[in-house]
Formats: structure tokens, sequence, C-alpha cells
């Protein structure tokens, strides 16, 4: 079994990388944004929590990730880390690969150890990009892991990004009218059927209705 990423995040991670990591992407959302975050007081600042977030463009991590409050792990296609410098960054910030399409046990044990001992852990349900930025059937494996987890959940609904970096492109342009990141209520127990709490969150969150 292959060694798993580090449990708590190094001191050279909070009081370093992150700051200037924020001071970078902070930077240039203001450029190509702006980004406008929406309840992030509800996002626990200690403690197991879940993230769920729509993924509609190549952007959705950068942004997720400056509008918590928080260090947060990401899970991310294993096919990014075959490109050694996208995948140099992406272990550098916590973020652990997926296989898509099938039982990724491994990807799974990982992301609920990380909750397990504290961390926040964020997953792109629909386990894809959406070609036309409506929410795709979420993929079952995340109901799993916070069925295993047992730690609060929370969505993240994600909209503009596209604006940024459309589908099909990794190119960014400024977003004429802004990006929007809008928490949902924190839920302090997974919901029993959390595919479709989820799905009905992110579509609401993201302005899909």
């Amino acid at each position: 079994m292959s060694s798993g990423p580090s449990l708590a995040p190094s001191a050279f991670f909070r009081y370093v990388q992150l700051p200037l990591a924020r001071v970078f992407f902070g930077v240039l959302m203001l450029f190509f944004g702006p980004l406008k975050v929406v309840g992030k007081e509800r996002v626990p600042r200690t403690g197991g929590v879940l993230i769920l977030a729509n993924h509609i463009s190549d952007l959705d991590p950068i942004v997720t990730y400056m509008a918590c409050p928080r260090p947060v792990y990401f899970m991310a296609k294993q096919e990014l880390f075959a490109m050694r410098f996208v995948g140099a960054i992406l272990r550098a910030f916590g973020t652990f690969p997926v296989k898509r399409g099938e039982p990724d046990r491994e990807a799974i044990r990982r992301a609920v150890a990380l909750l397990k001992a504290g961390q926040a852990v964020c997953i792109y349900p629909e386990g894809r990009l959406s070609p036309d930025g409506q929410l795709l059937p979420l993929e079952p494996g995340v109901a799993l892991i916070a069925r295993l987890a047992a730690v609060p959940v929370i969505c993240v609904g994600l909209e503009g990004t596209t604006r940024v970096v459309p589908y099909g492109t990794t190119l960014p342009r400024p977003a004429f009218g802004g990006v929007f990141a809008r928490w949902g209520e924190l839920q302090a127990t997974p919901p029993e059927d959390l595919l479709a709490w989820a799905s009905d969150q992110l579509q609401e969150l993201s302005g899909q209705r």
C-alpha cells in the first residue's frame, strides 16, 4: 500500500507556503475575478470537515482554496499526477490522486484518514468537469467517504469560474461580472441521502436554480 499524505500540515505549509499561495492567488483573482465569497463563516475552523463542490472549470480548485478559511486537502484525477511539474505542485498543496471510473480504495482510505485526523478535505463529487456548467450526477464514492469518516459536511457552490477558464481551455481571461463561491449550511452529521442532499445544495448554491 502506498504511503498517504501527512495527516497534519507542516509548520512550513501553514506559516509560509499557504500564506504565500494565498497572496499569489489573491492577486490573480483580483485581476481575473474578482472573487466574491459568501458564507465562509459557516466553515468550522477546526476538526474534520468534508467539503463538496461543483466542478465547471479547471480554476475551481484555486477558487475553493481561496474561499476556504483553512487549509484544504484536495482529491484530484490521477492523470494530473503523471505530469511531473503539475504533480509536484499538487502534492505540495496536499492534493492526492484518485482513479476515475472505478472504486479507488486507496483514495477513499486517504480521504477518510485525513478527515478523521481533523483535516478539511474537498471533493468534486461529479468526478469530472461539467461541459455545460450544469451539475452532473454525483459519484456514490463520496457518500461512502462521508459515512466512514462521520464528520460534518458542507457544500460550496461555484459560479463564474468558466468566465475565467472556460471548459476545454487552459488560458485564463478576465471574468467580467465576477466569480462566486457560496457556502451552504454545515451539516453536523452526513445526511442519510447524501447524494440527493448535495445535488440539491450544489445546484442552488451555484445559481443553477
